[in-house]
């Protein structure tokens, strides 16, 4: 039961940001992206209403937040809101699906906070923008660069299932160093690897599962730069 209450209220506060950062939300459209019933949504809608949320229904259309209510948690101009949906266009053709996903959020709370007039000033910028010098891939390459980020930043040894340029599959315990991508917008980790006992590089998109150890490492004394200095400048990949 209490499981049940928590997805619930989970659900709740999505449906709330979706209202809030769009001008108009389908039952049908809610219902989809959170995986229940039409009738579900109703029941949600009804319970946000009850607790003094001021939902606008349209027959037929959808629903609405009344024009002037928004939680504010944090508060933008329109230009640095401008520059946030256009960071989210470089994002989307990164090519690692956690990180699309993460700043698919971001930018969905930033819009939340906005007036409505705002939302279809950004709306009006989003259908007339676009990349086209760059890789765009609506099949992203890998999904765990926020993982390997995580890892990096505290300092946690992964166990990774990688598989090789060979078509190998070794399991490896790695220290997460730094992360980049090359020109084919593939995500590649630097880390130490426990193997090898130096450092080698990753494809991300070639790492078949991770998982934490809980087993902590030291920083390494050496800076990415330095590390790219000492490949030329250019980084060299070893995916062995």
């Amino acid at each position: 039961m209490l499981d049940n209450d928590i997805k619930r209220l989970t659900r709740l506060t999505s449906i709330l940001t979706q209202l809030q950062s769009k001008r108009l939300v389908t039952a049908t459209k809610l219902a989809g992206k959170f995986g229940v019933s039409v009738r579900t949504i109703y029941r949600d809608i009804r319970a946000l209403e009850s607790a003094g949320v001021p939902i606008i229904t349209e027959e037929g259309k959808g629903f609405s937040l009344m024009d002037g209510y928004r939680l504010p948690p944090i508060m933008l101009t329109e230009t640095e809101a401008n520059a946030l949906i256009t960071a989210e266009l470089f994002i989307q053709s990164c090519g690692d699906k956690s990180l699309i996903d993460e700043f698919s959020s971001v930018t969905a709370k930033i819009k939340a906070v906005l007036p409505k007039k705002d939302k279809v000033r950004i709306e009006t910028l989003e259908s007339k923008m676009g990349i086209t010098n760059t890789y765009i891939d609506n099949t992203p390459k890998s999904k765990i660069l926020i993982q390997v980020q995580n890892a990096m930043l505290e300092y946690e040894t992964v166990k990774i299932n990688y598989c090789d340029k060979a078509k190998n599959e070794t399991v490896r315990c790695i220290e997460p160093f730094a992360v980049y991508t090359n020109s084919k917008n593939d995500w590649i980790v630097v880390a130490f690897c426990h193997i090898r006992k130096d450092f080698r590089e990753f494809l991300l998109k070639n790492i078949k599962q991770i998982e934490f150890t809980k087993i902590k490492f030291k920083p390494q004394k050496i800076t990415f730069e330095k590390y790219l200095n000492e490949k030329h400048v250019e980084p060299k990949t070893i995916f062995d």
